[in-house]
């Protein structure tokens, strides 16, 4: 794995501020007992859900987007490590796998690029070397019969997570075909055409290339979906949408119901859950909205799919504690955390406990 750094439990234990009389989750979760054996490591290891971190702008700016989500990982990671350990969550169920560093793609692309049209194929060129790796990772980790959870980077990482997650269970022999669900809770529908891999279109690439079945998408902003693509969605019957207006302005469904379409629509097979975080009204991201849906909404999102999906993985992504035109929060990495532990509190119940 060349852009991948693996992580110790030394590496955990810097970021997290001990305290007498508590226990956090930087003292519970796992690590890998052999780097160097990883794969075999990983396999033993009693741990369900596997964190890693892609800290990347890479995809967002091959959309012509706003760069910054690459700062998001060691906010989340520090705030996550940080959380209580205690009867609601332990997290003994859960591995910190380590990071994914693609700096010296982004140099290497902005200090050799000469125009803007060139550096925009020079960052959808190098998507593809990133695709490859994260597919090769979770494929691995998919294989264990391990859940990775995902976060940081651009939506682009939609597609090789999805692939590679799909390409792992059929190795395992869990799944016949190499082809899972996903369920996104997205301003926008990332289906954008085959116009070269970024940020924008890694569901399209996905479908394409037959490893995404059904797709459901909540929370679509109507100014900002593409005719096409909403003729394409429209045409496939195993792709679906529900705008923000119809939940929150025509009020033709409420948000949950909305949730429990999109849950239902994909419940016929492993799902990626997704959640780009710029559905979420005033969270910094590469395209942050002034409208969109709360911070419950995404909690109660996450904590429904986990809940009643079969769930392949879990991807939060597009988020920036700081982005490339100076705007900052100290928030979103917290934000994330509370999604993370709504993910495995909801997926433990429904797998220990699981609905008759």
């Amino acid at each position: 794995m060349q852009h991948f750094r693996f992580y110790n439990r030394e590496d955990l234990l810097f970021l997290t501020r001990l305290r007498r009389f508590e226990t956090k989750l930087g003292e519970r979760l796992a690590t890998l007992s052999n780097s160097d054996e990883w794969e075999e490591s990983l396999r033993h290891s009693p741990a369900k859900y596997i964190l890693i971190g892609i800290p990347e702008d890479i995809g967002v700016k091959g959309n012509f987007g706003n760069g910054g989500a690459d700062s998001v990982w060691l906010p989340f990671l520090s705030a996550f490590l940080n959380i209580q350990s205690n009867d609601y969550f332990s997290g003994e169920e859960m591995m910190v796998l380590g990071h994914f560093d693609f700096g010296d793609l982004k140099y290497l692309i902005e200090n050799n690029a000469s125009n803007e049209e060139e550096r925009v194929d020079a960052y959808r060129h190098a998507v593809h070397a990133i695709d490859e790796e994260v597919e090769s990772l979770v494929k691995v980790i998919a294989a264990a019969n391990k859940i990775p959870v995902v976060i940081g980077g651009g939506h682009n990482n939609a597609y090789p997570l999805i692939k590679g997650v799909a390409k792992g269970l059929t190795k395992a022999g869990i799944i016949p075909l190499a082809q899972i669900n996903a369920v996104n809770l997205d301003a926008h529908t990332d289906y954008r055409p085959l116009e070269g891999r970024h940020s924008g279109n890694g569901f399209r690439y996905a479908d394409e290339d037959g490893f995404l079945h059904q797709y459901c998408v909540v929370g679509i902003h109507e100014n900002y979906v593409p005719q096409n693509v909403l003729t394409d969605m429209a045409e496939n019957p195993f792709t679906d949408y529900i705008t923000w207006e119809d939940i929150f302005l025509y009020e033709r469904r409420s948000f949950m119901q909305a949730v429990a379409h999109a849950a239902d629509f994909t419940k016929d097979g492993y799902t990626g859950i997704e959640l780009d975080l710029d559905a979420i009204q005033g969270v910094l991201s590469s395209a942050e909205t002034p409208v969109g849906i709360s911070a419950i909404n995404a909690r109660q999102y996450v904590y429904y799919t986990a809940s009643e999906n079969n769930v392949a993985y879990l991807h939060i992504c597009e988020g920036a504690q700081q982005l490339a035109d100076g705007r900052r929060s100290d928030t979103t990495g917290k934000l994330i955390s509370y999604l993370v532990t709504d993910f495995v509190k909801a997926h433990v119940v429904a797998v220990n406990d699981p609905a008759p």
